[in-house]
């Protein structure tokens, strides 16, 4: 059940990123997609010299900034559903063991983009934050939880491509059976 959840809430985020009637996927600039900011704007398509991204990659870059901040991953986090392992990247960190789950969040963010993901888009509400990347062809949602009892920080990368677009739709509509 809740890898299903995992899997329906990133096809939601895809949906939302890539819109169902953008072309290809990328952000023309009338939408929000990567924040309000003007310098947020630049994310959302290609990078300068048009190479993609793939998920091995993202989740490389992912991991070296989480466990360079003072991450682990956590072995029991949500796996991605084999049929979306080119489209979708999760990482979710051991925030119990992470001696400042915050400061760890915050400096993988922050190695994030020192690396050239660009932020966009970012939510504080009730102890906890989501922000919003974008590098190439990727949208990422990096979520700290960890405020309280509750201590869960997790990344979740979704290529906004449309080959992976009509993935997560498939997706989402196999998951509503």
């Amino acid at each position: 059940m809740r890898k299903a959840m995992v899997a329906a809430a990133a096809a939601g985020v895809m949906l939302l990123v890539a819109g169902c009637g953008t072309e290809g996927g990328a952000d023309k600039g009338g939408s929000s997609t990567t924040g309000g900011s003007s310098s947020a704007g630049t994310g959302g398509g290609s990078e300068a010299g048009g190479e993609k991204l793939t998920a091995d990659a993202v989740k490389k870059e992912i991991e070296t900034a989480a466990t360079g901040a003072g991450f682990a991953q956590d072995a029991t986090g949500d796996p991605v559903p084999a049929e979306l392992k080119d489209c979708m990247v999760s990482w979710t960190a051991d925030a119990e063991k992470a001696a400042d789950p915050k400061k760890s969040y915050t400096d993988t963010v922050t190695a994030l983009t020192g690396g050239g993901w660009t932020e966009g888009q970012s939510l504080d509400k009730s102890g906890s934050t989501i922000k919003t990347l974008a590098k190439s062809n990727w949208q990422l949602k990096a979520s700290n939880h960890s405020m309280g009892m509750l201590k869960m920080v997790m990344f979740v990368g979704t290529d906004t491509g449309p080959e992976c677009a009509a993935l997560f739709k498939a997706d989402l509509e196999k998951n509503k059976k």
